[in-house]
């Protein structure tokens, strides 16, 4: 592949077939980024779980809680504007290590807070450190895996899938013994990663011309990106007001909570791998997306106003829908324009993710003004205007749409995971 050089390609000896389009035959670099990108998306659910926990060790309020995630993803949202200045300055690898020691030092010192204030502050390095290591493991990623860009796009929505599959998990297990454990747990384990990328990530040279800070947003001026990113804001507003307000509706100790939240990630990383690419052949893209944007919004409408069972089901089964319009989003965000796909990501998440630092603040705010329902109302609304952008603006998108490879490059590692 023609950009290994630039974004960390196959360790030297590594015993691969550089056109393999297994998703499972891959270099040691891509594994040990792919190991660790796990371990940060492990962050985003870990709390899930333990949100009613930590509001009574801590003595505040949902509103307050809800901040864990305000506070994480709006420093995430910023900090996309800087990944590519920086790691086009030090270098990919560099980068990715800066970024892992952040969420090291952040997630134990969240777990040592006295106070919700104190947390809600020691979340917002730790969503710094994420932003760094996640947007540079996406191009490493990308640029080095075999199969493709497609197969590389699989690997990290597996990664992705996997990640928000175990941090309820393994935030219910820790979490039942003590609200504060799951943070040194994944404190733990990005020191682990820390150590695996500076064993197997070969420091690669700098790209010969530096990303400004100014650049993700130009890049925006493109009107497919641009439409990929609105899309996403609003489905993204969908998609966090189900994770940080579901776990104060259902109520349930850390050990059930975790079990319904993973669930729901193992839909969501079976529904992104496996379901998407098919439905993407035989629909396309857009329609794909579109359709599950308005199944994403009746199911929302369901959770906020069937019964705790009807709840339970209906947050399990929104990881499928989500986990399609993750696959569908990374490839658009992609592809869709001729910025180098580090600068694309980054603007595309700068918009994005402002969504998800307003949902889980808002949808308690709201429940707090109306009633219990209003926040899945609002949020179903904000999925079906993600699905308005994509048909309004089908035109922008469809080129890179109907070029999209995964029917194609990954047939292989659909099989694989299938098994």
């Amino acid at each position: 592949m023609s950009n290994h050089g630039s974004t960390g390609g196959p360790a030297e000896g590594d015993t691969f077939d550089a056109g393999a389009t297994s998703l499972l035959r891959q270099p040691k670099a891509v594994w040990a980024t792919a190991g660790a990108s796990v371990v940060a998306f492990m962050g985003i659910g870990l709390v899930d779980p333990i949100l009613p926990s930590i509001a009574q060790g801590l003595k505040a309020t949902p509103s307050q809680v809800s901040l864990l995630f305000t506070s994480y993803f709006l420093i995430t949202a910023v900090a996309m504007l800087v990944t590519g200045f920086v790691s086009s300055r030090i270098g990919g690898k560099k980068t990715l290590l800066a970024g892992l020691a952040l969420v090291v030092v952040f997630a134990a010192l969240a777990g040592t807070s006295g106070s919700v204030g104190e947390l809600v502050g020691f979340r917002a390095g730790w969503g710094l450190g994420n932003a760094l290591f996640v947007s540079t493991a996406l191009a490493v990623i990308v640029g080095a895996a075999a199969g493709g860009s497609a197969a590389a796009i699989l690997l990290y929505e597996s990664a992705l899938g996997l990640g928000m599959a175990c941090g309820p998990l393994v935030g219910a297990l820790l979490g039942n013994a003590s609200w504060r454990y799951p943070f040194f747990g994944t404190a733990a384990l990005m020191a682990i990663g820390f150590l695996c990328i500076t064993a197997f990530l070969k420091e690669q040279p700098k790209p010969a011309k530096k990303t400004s800070i100014l650049d993700p947003i130009k890049a925006l001026g493109h009107g497919g990106l641009a439409s990929a990113a609105v899309s996403a804001f609003f489905y993204n507003y969908t998609f966090f007001t189900i994770l940080a307000f579901t776990p104060f509706v259902l109520n349930m100790t850390p050990y059930k909570s975790g079990g319904v939240f993973f669930a729901w990630g193992v839909l969501l990383a079976l529904f992104s791998v496996i379901v998407a690419p098919r439905m993407q052949a035989r629909f396309g893209s857009l329609k794909v997306l579109g359709g599950s944007l308005v199944l994403l919004a009746v199911d929302v409408l369901v959770l906020g106003y069937g019964s705790h069972t009807a709840a339970i089901v209906c947050t399990i089964l929104s990881g499928a829908f989500i986990g399609v319009n993750n696959t569908v989003y990374t490839e658009l965000a992609l592809g869709v324009s001729d910025a180098p796909r580090p600068v694309a990501s980054a603007g595309y998440n700068f918009v994005r993710w402002f969504a998800a630092a307003a949902a889980p603040f808002l949808a308690p705010k709201i429940e707090e003004w109306s009633n219990i329902h209003i926040p899945f109302v609002v949020a179903a609304v904000t999925a079906v205007l993600g699905a308005g952008v994509v048909w309004v603006r089908r035109n922008a998108l469809s080129h890179e749409a109907e070029e999209l490879e995964p029917r194609h490059a990954t047939e292989d590692s659909v099989s694989v995971f299938a098994n």
